[in-house]
Formats: C-alpha cells, structure tokens, sequence
C-alpha cells in the first residue's frame, strides 16, 4: 500500500498484527500470501467495523471463510446455513452473526472494487430481505404456538405482508441505514389457536416480535434499526392495519410525502403476492390518471421541512439532506415520476438509477442533465457507504478527524482528502442548481405577481373593472376582455374551488394577463386564456401546471395569439397542455412503423383492454401527436410538406389500430371466418384515398376511404357462439370502424370519415368484394375515379389482400389511354370543380380551387399520369404530389424548370394552406405580389401542358 500517513499505517500494521494473533488463539490458519493480505490491510484501512467483525468471528480469516468473502453470491445464496434454534436468545446471537459475516463480506467486496455500487447496494438490500424473512419466520412460529394461525372470516389463511420503503423499497440500501417498513394483513378475522386472537391484535403482536428479533440490542449489537414511522398516522397508529384499512386511510387522510414514499415501496418479505395486491390497491392513490403539477407544492413542503431540520442541527455538510445532497437527486426524478407516471407505467420505477434512465428514455430529463446527476448520484452514495463502512455507523456525515478523512479518500483511491472534498463540491453545487431549477423556476411559483396586472385582476373580482382601464393597460378593444375577466370569479367552477386552488387562481391570473398583453394578439389571447381558466377550475393540476411552469405559460400565450385551431383543441383538451409545455419534436415517432408501435405501446398501458378505454386512449395519442405536429409546425420547426406527411402517417396508424379493434372486438363476438388466422389475415382491407392516401393531410382533414373484403370467405359462417354470414361479419367490422373512428369520446373525435369514393359513391354499399370492386374500376368508372384511385394505397387491414389491391390499382391505371382525351376529361372536371366551389374574388384567392391554386397543379399530374403511366409504369409506384413530381420529370414528361416552378409552388400553397388551417381561418388568403406570380407561373405552364383549365 502507499501513500498512506505513517498514523494511518500504524493503524493497519496495528490490526493486522492484532488479527494474526486472534487467528492463532483460535487455531486459524491464516495464510499470509500477498493477495491476502494486501485485501485485508486494504479493507482495515477502509473499516473498524470489519476489524471488529473479524476479531469477534477469527473464522472468517480461513481459508473457507475468506472464499466466502470473495464469493459474488449475495445473502440469499447462504440462506439454508442461518439455522434458528427455538431459544429466543440463541436466535438473536445467530441472527447477528449472519448479519455481521454478510456485512463484512459487503465491505470486503467493495473496498477491494470486486463490486461496483448498484451491486454494493443490491447485495445489501437483499441481505435484510433475508434477516427479514427469517425472522419473520420464527416470529410466525412462535405465534402460532401460542395462538394457531390467522385467517380470514372465510377461513383463508392470512399472512403478514412486510412493505418495504425508502432504499430499501428501491434495492439500493445503503451500509448501515435503517429500514423503513409499513405492516399489513389482507383481511380481518381471528386466530384458529386454542387461545383466539382478533387478527389486528395478531399482526401486531407478530410486528413487535419481528421488530424485537431485528432491533434489539445484544452484546453482539443489532441486525437491523426498523423504522415502523411510514405507516398510516405514524407512531400514533397502530403496528399493523388491513388492506382495507389502508386504502381507507390513503384516501381520506394521505399526503403528498406518502405518495412520494411509496414509490418506492415493494413486498420484502411475509406474503409477497398479497403485497402485490396492496400495491395495486393503492396505485391510484399514487399515480393519479392525469398529469399531476400539484406534485410540485407537495416537494416543496417536504423540503422546507428537510431544510429546517438541516438548519436546526447543523446539517449543511450532511451528504443526504444537505444542499445539492442525495435527496434532491431523487426528489428530481420522483417528481417526474409522480406527474407523469399515472400515463407512463415505465415510469414506475423503484430504485433511483434505473427510474432515471427511464426519465431520460422518455425524454422527460435531458440527457446532459441525467448524466450529471447519475455521476452526482454514484459519487455521493459510494462516499455515504464507505462513510457508514467506517465503524457501522447510521450517519451521513463526514467525519471531523484527518485521520477518518484519509480513511475514506485512501479506500476510494483518492491521494488525499483534499482533491475528493473538491470533487464533492462540485457535484453537489451541480445538484443544488438543477434541483432550484426544478422546483422553483424562473417566473414559478416563487415570482412576483405583476402589481397592475394583480390590480386589474383583483378588480374583475370585485366586478369594478371596466373597458377603459384595459383598453390603457394594452387590451383593445377592452369591452369584451373586461366582460369575460368579470365573469371568470363569478363562474361556479370558480367559486366551488378549495381555498388553496383559489390561491393558485388569483396567482396565476396577473401571470396570464401579463402574458397576453405581450404577445402578438393580447385580446384573442387573453380571451382563450379565460375560457381555458375556466374548462380547468376544477382540476387543481392544470392551474397548479400553468403557475409552476413559466414556460409553458409562455408558450401558451404565443399559441393562443397565434393560431386559434391548437387553442381550441386545448380548451377542449386541456390533457394538451403538457405538450404546450413539453414540445418534443425529436420525441415524436413520425414514421408509419414507429407511430403503430407507439400506439400498442400506449395502449398495453392500460390496466384492463376494454374498447371504449382503448378508443379514448387512442384520441389521447392521436390528439397530442398531431397538436405537437402543429406545434412544430406553427414554431418553424417543420415545413408543411414534412408535417402534411407525418399527420397522413399519424391517420394511417391510428385507422390501423381502429381496425384490429374493431377485429378484435367482432371475434369476440362472431368468431372468426374460414381461412381468417392470425398468420393469414381477416380479408378485410382499408384503402385510403384523397389526402391520406396521397400523404398531403391537413390539421383539419377528414379521410377518405373505402373498404374491400376478400370475396371468396362473404358465403361463409363464421365460427364463433354467434355465427353469422362473411359478408355481413364484414359489413358489420366497416361500420364499426367508421362509427369508432367518428364517434365522440371523453378525449374528442378521430376523424370525420367519407366513404362517397367507393363504388357506386353514396348509392353502393359501405364494404365491397375485391371482384367487385376491379369490375367497377374496369367498365364503369369515370376518368375523375382513375384520377381518385391515383392517390389511394392500402392504409389498413389485410396485408395480403392490400398487396392484391395496390397490384389491381396499377392493372386498372396502366391500361393505355389516348393522351389529348385524358387531358380533355381532366380539364373538363378541373373547371367544373372550379366553377361550383372556388370561393378566390379579386381580393382572395382559394388556395385549393383557385386558379394557379393546388388543384390545378393536382389535376395536372393526374393527367399526366394517366396519359402515360402505359409507357412508364414507375408513375404508379407513389400517390403523393411531391413524388409523382419527381416521377414525372424523371419520365421526361416535366423538364427540369418546370418540376422546379410546380415544386416551388406546391410548397408555398401548402405552407399558406396550412398556416390558414391552424388559424381557424378558411383557406383563402389575401391576393399579393408573390402569390399572384406564383399562380401565373401555373397556370401558364398547365397551359404548356396541354390542359385548359379556364
């Protein structure tokens, strides 16, 4: 060894000289080789409870007993050897000696780096998981030969459940903590013993017993310090309670620190299953359903109470509760875990490191702020451990002394106390900055509320606020501003809240009011804001989200001054609120593949697989991915043809698992067809048409689609209790379908759905045979249907029969055509559309049916397709306007400038079309310079063309 003191060498020299002498006196062979020796000088130096473990146990020096400190094999494996005599006193001696040899080996593997920490701490955990077990297991023994065994009223026998919480909970328990349980029984009852016992009075006096084999000390020390303070009403309450008793108790009486507490909590011992019964009793209780922002106030009491507790006793310097200190971290990441995982089950992690992994997985902590904190995190537990490691000690500070100090820095590999002092600060300055940011932002709950705006709100309250004074403060026009501020206090929602949700209110109001003024359209804005205030006066969470969350406060007076579509959804959604403040573009999943598994994803969340859970949760996804798109969009973050593609894959995906819904559901029912398995499909296929299937969907989109079944299974029956004909089972999946993708839920509708593009259009019936449908396409479709079946494709259903429909679209669009009559047909229904539904004036113009306007660049390539797809069958293999484009000009029918003039164009339409959309405004749009020598370019060069669309 080098670089220790000569005191600190002394002290090794000293023990290992006295440990060689224990060895002797009892007949030990110690073998003095390097290897060995080197490890025990080095774990001497790191730890006087393991001079004093091997003083008391020479043993452990053999070489039997050095294997078993180097063994990787945890507790668990060494179970079967800790055999508990009937006498109370031989039991705790024997209970401690396990614990003293199993600690030592904990020390020995971790000074020597045989082990990394999570190792350190799991082994540790899973040591006082099996000291529990086996106490409990003599305590249930010697119970039962007093009083039998309790049961339940029905006669079931009725276990202990031992809920384990804190790091223990979590598996990442530190040396010499203590361990923090809650007692539980499923059900009352009474005892089957020859001397009765009601099963609270049971559970209790086992608890005591259990507590008394772990806690109490001996000449051989203790096993365990057990904290019983977590449970309902603390120490006034009693030991044990039943599950019903609990979940009582969590309802009427739970605070915000027990939900925080029992996140990390876990069966540890007694009757593990039940447990898992308890944990599912209260997770609600837990993790609420919605995103809960009053998680904040609660971390906030929590840590007011921790900081005068540092201040009391002088903590500041103490590694868990001090500043920047170990709780912070996990109160970072539990705070995430509290507001999002009632959505998010991944989130309900127990132990610290892997819940922030899954933080970061889903994005809700950046990867830079989670790779600090995991080093913080990791920095600070090895030094708490070796801290405690030093004499068995439950204690979180560093020691005074030089001498402890260079201790701990010599067995951590540091040269000397100083530089790891230095390193400790700075983690924990890191720490204290990132947990200030969370729990008190800039402009959070902590800021001053604006004097006037206050003043302006406190006068809507008093109904004494008039037009004027908004009209001066920067609302013009005031009147309908000063209305809706003066009706908002006067609101039932508003005058039904809690004293505290008041508080919120009247806090937040000023903040929203100062937002408005300084965004680009105060009073539409300041009007959404009122209306939104007031959809979510009943749900504390929402207001608690708004004045915690300066940012999102901002982005949400920008979004509700700028478009007024994304306002309204949120008003009717306020769920979208967390994607106002939370706009993970790079989160988003944008390709086909991606969104399907996204969505499975979401649904597996959901406790039971219902189809009206299911449906709503799908309008949840659904709902935020396309707000966030919008978001993207509306930002600059995304063009429109980007978004216009995402929103058609979003469609796609969402018509996708509304149809194995609907499948699923019909089984269930009906059974399924003949030749209908899991590997071959059902023979029911979605075509989408229009702007689906040509990937151009707007915000406001309906979908156009058209539904075909496999003809050979419609006189078949299907197999299930209910049999019922094929084609029926198959008009019953479409009009289940279209009614699950329209049909309002508590999330809002899918889609508005038209299936006038199927043959026949309104006359012809909903579902169709794939026969049926090619003999239509071949002898009485209109050019105008061609031209629709251009932009369709499969978009949902069975694989196999979408590869037959994609290969009969191509048949049906390949035949030759004579060019000038498809041009001519084409023109004549371009000028027809253009007469009925163009709304362009001299001041406006459609941008869909104007002339120059995207119709007409859509109808071009359409006619151009169908003209030569004969001669260049590559024009069928895509159906959106951007690639047949680029289809056509490499087919040699647009040169390269014009390709460039229509691309140019399609894309400016596009992005005007869009902007409109998402204002809630019509697509028609103000005549100017640049769009008219836009629309003159195309409608000069559909002329070139051939087409004569005037």
């Amino acid at each position: 060894m080098s670089h220790e003191s000569p005191a600190l060498r002394a002290l090794i020299d000293d023990r290992y000289a006295e440990l060689a002498k224990c060895c002797r006196a009892a007949g030990v062979p110690l073998h003095d080789d390097a290897g060995v020796a080197e490890r025990i000088r080095r774990t001497l130096a790191a730890s006087d409870f393991a001079f004093e473990a091997w003083r008391a146990q020479p043993a452990l020096l053999s070489p039997a007993g050095l294997d078993r400190l180097r063994s990787n094999a945890d507790a668990a494996a060494r179970i079967d050897t800790l055999k508990l005599p009937e006498d109370e006193t031989l039991t705790l001696a024997a209970l401690r000696r396990f614990r003293h040899a199993e600690a030592l080996r904990l020390v020995f593997r971790d000074v020597n780096g045989l082990d990394e920490l999570p190792e350190t701490l799991s082994a540790t955990s899973v040591l006082y998981e099996v000291l529990l077990e086996v106490a409990l297991g003599w305590s249930e023994r010697a119970l039962a030969a007093r009083y039998g065994h309790a049961r339940s009223r029905e006669g079931e026998r009725q276990r202990l459940v031992v809920v384990g919480f804190g790091k223990l909970g979590g598996a990442e328990l530190n040396f010499s903590s203590d361990i923090d349980l809650v007692l539980a029984y499923p059900h009352g009852g009474e005892s089957d013993g020859a001397r009765v016992l009601d099963n609270g009075e049971y559970f209790v006096r086992l608890g005591r017993q259990l507590v008394r084999l772990l806690g109490e000390p001996t000449v051989d020390g203790i096993c365990a310090r057990v904290d019983l303070r977590l449970r309902p009403f603390g120490n006034a309450g009693r030991l044990a309670l039943s599950f019903s008793a609990m979940e009582q108790y969590y309802q009427r009486e739970g605070r915000d620190w027990e939900r925080y507490a029992w996140i990390k909590a876990r069966p540890v011992a007694g009757d593990r299953t039940a447990g898992k019964q308890l944990q599912e009793l209260l997770r609600p209780f837990i993790y609420r359903k919605y995103l809960d922002y009053t998680a904040f106030a609660g971390l906030r009491e929590m840590k007011a109470l921790i900081d005068a507790e540092v201040a009391r006793k002088d903590l500041s310097d103490n590694l868990k509760l001090g500043s920047g200190g170990i709780r912070e971290i996990e109160f970072i990441v539990q705070l995430t875990q509290l507001i999002r995982g009632g959505r998010e089950p991944s989130l309900r992690v127990r132990g610290l490191l892997p819940a922030l992994a899954a933080c970061e997985a889903r994005g809700h902590v950046p990867a830079a702020r989670a790779k600090a904190l995991r080093e913080a995190y990791v920095f600070l537990r090895r030094l708490e451990n070796r801290v405690q490691m030093l004499r068995d000690a439950q204690t979180h500070d560093i020691p005074d002394d030089a001498l402890s100090r260079e201790r701990i820095a010599f067995g951590l590999d540091w040269p000397a106390w100083e530089p790891l002092a230095a390193e400790l600060a700075q983690h924990r300055e890191i720490v204290a900055t990132e947990f200030a940011a969370v729990l008190m932002p800039q402009g959070g709950r902590g800021a001053r509320v604006p004097a006037a705006d206050a003043a302006l709100w406190q006068a809507a309250c008093a109904e004494t606020l008039d037009a004027g004074t908004l009209e001066a403060s920067g609302f013009v026009p005031g009147a309908e501003v000063a209305d809706a501020l003066a009706k908002l206090p006067q609101g039932g929602a508003v005058r039904a809240m809690s004293a505290r949700s008041r508080e919120r209110l009247d806090h937040l109001m000023p903040q929203l009011i100062a937002a408005a003024r300084t965004s680009a359209a105060p009073v539409p804005c300041l009007l959404r804001l009122c209306r939104l205030t007031q959809t979510v006066a009943r749900r504390s969470s929402y207001l608690a989200l708004l004045e915690e969350q300066p940012a999102a406060r901002k982005r949400l007076a920008t979004l509700f001054a700028d478009s007024a579509l994304l306002a309204e959804q949120v008003i009717a959604q306020p769920l979208l609120l967390d994607d106002v403040l939370d706009p993970r573009i790079d989160q988003l999943p944008l390709k086909r593949a991606d969104i399907a598994a996204e969505i499975a994803r979401v649904l597996a969340t959901l406790e039971e697989r219902e189809a009206e859970a299911e449906l709503e949760r799908i309008n949840e996804f659904q709902s935020s991915t396309a707000f966030r798109l919008g978001l993207a969009f509306n930002d600059g973050r995304a063009d429109a043809a980007a978004t216009a593609r995402r929103l058609a894959a979003l469609a796609e995906s969402v018509v996708g698992a509304v149809t194995a819904l609907a499948e699923r559901e019909l089984v269930a029912q009906h059974g399924r067809l003949p030749g209908a398995d899991l590997q071959s499909g059902s023979g029911f296929a979605v075509l989408g048409y229009g702007s689906l299937g040509g990937e151009e969907l707007g915000f406001a989109s309906d979908l156009d689609l058209v539904f075909v079944y496999d003809g050979k299974r419609a006189q078949a029956m299907s197999d299930g209790a209910r049999p019922i004909e094929g084609a029926r089972w198959y008009q019953r999946l479409a009009q289940r379908v279209m009614n699950w993708l329209t049909v309002p839920t508590r999330a809002g509708r899918l889609y508005e759905v038209d299936t006038r593009l199927r043959p026949d259009g309104s006359k012809g019936l909903l579902v169709g045979s794939l026969d049926a449908f090619v003999a239509y396409q071949q002898s009485r479709a209109w050019t105008w249907e061609h031209q629709a079946l251009l932009r369709a494709r499969p978009v949902a259903g069975d694989a196999a029969l979408g590869v037959a429909l994609a290969a009969v679209r191509r048949e049906i669009l390949g035949v030759p055509r004579e060019p000038s009559q498809v041009l001519d047909e084409v023109s004549q229904m371009r000028r027809r559309w253009r007469a009925e539904r163009d709304r362009s004036d001299e001041r406006h113009l459609d941008l869909k049916q104007g002339r120059g306007a995207l119709l007409d660049i859509e109808f071009a390539l359409q006619g151009l397709v169908l003209a030569h797809a004969a001669r260049h069958p590559a024009l069928l293999g895509v159906t959106s306007n951007a690639a047949l484009l680029a289809a056509c000009r490499n087919a040699g029918l647009l040169a390269a400038a014009q390709f460039a003039t229509l691309a140019g164009a399609h894309a400016a339409l596009l992005q005007r079309s869009l902007a409109c959309t998402l204002d809630a405004r019509s697509r028609v749009a103000p005549r100017d310079a640049a769009l008219e020598t836009l629309c003159n370019e195309v409608i000069a060069l559909t002329q070139a063309l051939g087409f004569a669309f005037d």
